[in-house]
């Protein structure tokens, strides 16, 4: 295969894998799908939409109480305990990447 070739497939896998790493160490490995899964089957959107304004992303705040990915996964394990969802570390660790991904965008 010519150097060029193999340059060029070096910088997409690059690019490809890059991505995989812009979440924060704590979320690495978490299950994307199943994390939005157990969001829409635990209507946590409809929960959050009871308790603040408008469609309820309000209170999803970057700047305000939750300033690291270690506080947003407290926060989402907080709702695991105190709705007693019985969901599993690794559940936990799921929902809140996907919230990071969508909402937080913590590196």
């Amino acid at each position: 295969m010519p150097a060029s070739i193999r340059w060029v497939l070096y910088f997409m896998l690059a690019g490809a894998f890059t991505g995989l790493h812009a979440q924060p160490a704590i979320f690495h490995g978490a299950d994307l799908k199943l994390g939005q899964k157990l969001i829409d089957e635990n209507k946590c959107v409809e929960c959050h939409a009871s308790k603040v304004p408008g469609d309820g992303s309000a209170i999803y705040k970057p700047k305000g109480r939750i300033n690291t990915a270690g506080m947003l996964r407290g926060m989402v394990e907080q709702c695991n305990t105190e709705l007693n969802m019985g969901m599993f570390p690794e559940e936990v660790d799921a929902v809140s990447a996907v919230l990071n991904k969508n909402y937080y965008k913590f590196k």
